[in-house]
């Protein structure tokens, strides 16, 4: 997949041991792979966030594990059961992979995909003050 890296996330990736590398650029291509539109940029003064007309998700990698969070305001369906943290979560949950995990990419891939498409509707805030 062909997309613009913006080279403060490859400072930030290439800096992690390695198998941390690999899930952190998997996710990258599965964002991008999402919408071709997808943006990435730093934010928090070194954290990697996907966005498109908003946050998507962003990543952080700990000590044991890298945190993909997904910002949805917990709207968009989890039928595959990926989330780990933040269930009640009003902004953002959270999809932790630890070494040697592999990452569900058709239910990530799809949860981008949705949180996208919010996005593009006005945003989950938005959305959930129509619902209610």
């Amino acid at each position: 997949m062909t997309y613009s890296a913006d080279p403060r996330v490859d400072a930030y990736i290439g800096v992690l041991p390695d198998w941390q590398q690999a899930i952190c650029r998997e996710v990258r291509e599965l964002v991008h792979a999402a919408n071709h539109e997808v943006v990435e940029t730093i934010k928090r003064t070194d954290r990697p966030y996907s966005v498109l007309q908003d946050n998507i998700c962003a990543l952080l990698a700990a000590r044991d594990h890298v945190n993909v969070f997904l910002y949805d305001g917990a709207i968009v369906p989890d039928p595959e059961g990926i989330i780990t943290a933040g269930h009640d979560n009003k902004t953002a949950r959270t999809v932790a992979f630890r070494q040697s995990e592999t990452v569900n990419a058709p239910a990530l891939t799809a949860m981008f995909k949705h949180i996208i498409a919010n996005n593009r509707a006005g945003g989950w805030r938005r959305l959930q003050r129509e619902d209610s």
